[in-house]
């Protein structure tokens, strides 16, 4: 979620205990450590084995004997010790590492051994935004300290299904404190219990919110893929700001039961990747229903499919693609000529361009949206601490705002909480109030929005910059927007996935490509055949501030 309206540092809550959840990770601390009071440097943060390796690198490499599950776990829990926790700007992206993970990796070599491979994600290692629960020796406090001890009784649907594809789940990332649906001018990245999360393209830039960790580890290389969720721009936003594919699925494709809520007309979790394969490998995986959750019950005959059949580098030829520039461009020159080189290179690939497709009622929207919001909010996360149970005495969201309030040093030191006291003054879902509110958001973004927009010019999807590139992180006064694409897919509940574009001044700028309910499979096509055109994205270099000497495009 961005901040509600659109326009420090502490160390992470990390037990040295259990963070270290290995011996690799342990004998990489210690060495860091060493080094520290020598008055030597970490690891350079640039030589590392498994930069920008994809899923299928890693399944070649453990079926050819050249990777274990477990030296990748290894391997990344070192990374994540040289990078993550070291220097005046720590990136901050994880929260907490898991501390059973190698234990996990082993059992899956002995089982690959035994029985073979279970699937693409077999000894895997996955970091998971801290908002989706574990029932295990992890946390799941959406990065509050509110939440600290009040572990869930079991799995969130998504971990269960990563669990069974075989995959390790290596730990939590930070977040924006609850999803960024705290205060009206927040700073994302930032939560109680991680601290300020950055950005690894330049430090003191946002890593973008609300899946900042996510966004921020799988950029550096501190995983193979990550899961994020989104209300709105929460997986595409960070995604854009640290050079991912992020991919936000149609709402009730993925789960949300066992994943900290803020509404459930446009919560969903998805994919945050550094190739849109491995997008499509991982979406394979999470998408499922759920009996737990009504809304995944829309889905059936959109589960169970293998999403990498859909990728096509050939993809764009024919596709009608429209191009909604009002709201959309004009708010930052360098972004607007990226995505004019995007449009260029789809052309050259044989798409047909609808130039503008301007989607009807954007203006109307903000208002009823965050009213929606502010109603689910209040109902969903007081379900949500009933379902914990006696591993929390905080019962309502009046709680959790007294809570923030008696520990002001520790939860609030930076900015309030605003949206809590908004969400807290509404009553309960069977107002008229939210009825009518909800009813405009299904109106405006659908039938009389994306779905208009798409019906009248026969398109396949529409596109626009995700964002300006990444402002800078900011305590005092809260981020920074220019302007962003991700409300219409958010509010209609639609499909919608960015790609790297590009960078200006050597940050990241993405692109979006915006489908209907269900649009999946076309999402896939279209952004692997403008990834593979362009191949824009690059790891990150880890510098302290942006080099203002370069120009768009590099």
């Amino acid at each position: 979620m961005k901040t509600p309206t659109p326009p420090g540092h502490r160390s992470l809550d990390l037990s040295r205990r259990s963070f270290l959840g290995g011996t690799a990770a342990a004998a990489a601390l210690a060495s860091l450590d060493a080094s520290a009071s020598s008055g030597g440097q970490a690891t350079p943060v640039n030589t590392f084995e498994l930069e920008e390796v994809t899923l299928s690198d890693l399944q070649t490499g453990m079926r050819e004997g050249r990777f274990t599950a477990h030296g990748l776990a290894e391997r990344y829990l070192a990374r994540i010790a040289a990078v993550d926790r070291t220097g005046p700007m720590p990136l901050a992206s994880v929260i907490e590492l898991n501390p059973d993970a190698l234990a996990i990796a082993q059992a899956l070599d002995l089982e690959r051994r035994e029985k073979g491979a279970r699937g693409p994600l077999h000894g895997i290692p996955v970091l998971i935004k801290d908002n989706i629960a574990t029932a295990d020796k992890m946390q799941t406090t959406a990065g509050s300290l509110a939440l600290v001890g009040a572990v869930p009784s079991k799995d969130a649907f998504i971990v269960e299904r990563l669990r069974a594809a075989g995959a390790v789940i290596l730990g939590k990332t930070n977040l924006s404190e609850w999803a960024n649906f705290r205060s009206t001018r927040s700073s994302s990245g930032w939560s109680g219990r991680g601290g300020q999360c950055r950005n690894p393209y330049a430090l003191d830039r946002t890593p973008s919110g609300s899946s900042s960790g996510s966004g921020a580890a799988t950029a550096a290389n501190l995983c193979a893929v990550s899961v994020g969720t989104e209300t709105d721009g929460s997986i595409v936003s960070p995604s854009a700001a640290c050079s991912l594919v992020g991919l936000k699925p149609t709402v009730g494709l993925v789960s949300r039961s066992g994943i900290i809520p803020i509404s459930h007309s446009q919560d969903t979790a998805g994919p945050m990747t550094r190739t849109v394969a491995d997008a499509a490998a991982l979406l394979t995986v999470l998408a499922g229903m759920d009996a737990s959750d009504a809304a995944t019950a829309a889905s059936q005959g959109h589960t169970g499919l293998d999403y990498t059949r859909f990728l096509d580098a050939e993809g764009l030829k024919g596709a009608r693609i429209g191009v909604p520039r009002e709201r959309f461009f004009g708010y930052h020159a360098a972004t607007d000529a990226l995505v004019e080189q995007a449009l260029d290179v789809m052309r050259s690939k044989g798409a047909i361009i609808v130039d503008p497709a301007p989607i009807p009622n954007l203006s109307k929207l903000d208002e009823p949206e965050f009213e929606v919001m502010l109603y689910e909010f209040k109902a969903s996360i007081e379900a949500w601490l009933a379902s914990v149970g006696e591993r929390t005495k905080l019962r309502t969201l009046a709680d959790l705002i007294r809570f923030n309030e008696e520990r002001q040093d520790s939860e609030m030191p930076y900015f309030g909480q605003e949206v809590f006291r908004q969400a807290q003054a509404r009553g309960p879902l069977t107002d008229a109030k939210y009825r009518k509110a909800l009813a405009a958001c299904r109106k405006l973004s659908r039938s009389q929005g994306l779905d208009a927009v798409m019906r009248k010019h026969q398109l396949d999807a529409l596109v626009a910059p995700t964002q300006a590139p990444p402002g800078l992180i900011d305590l005092v006064n809260g981020d920074h927007w220019l302007g962003s694409s991700s409300t219409p897919a958010a509010v209609s509940g639609h499909a919608t996935i960015t790609v790297p574009a590009g960078y200006v001044r050597g940050l990241p700028v993405g692109l979006s490509f915006i489908g209907g309910a269900w649009s999946e499979p076309t999402m896939l096509k279209l952004a692997y055949a403008y990834e593979q055109a362009t191949r824009h994205r690059r790891p990150p270099g880890f510098i302290p501030t942006a080099d203002l000497r370069l120009v768009a495009g590099r």
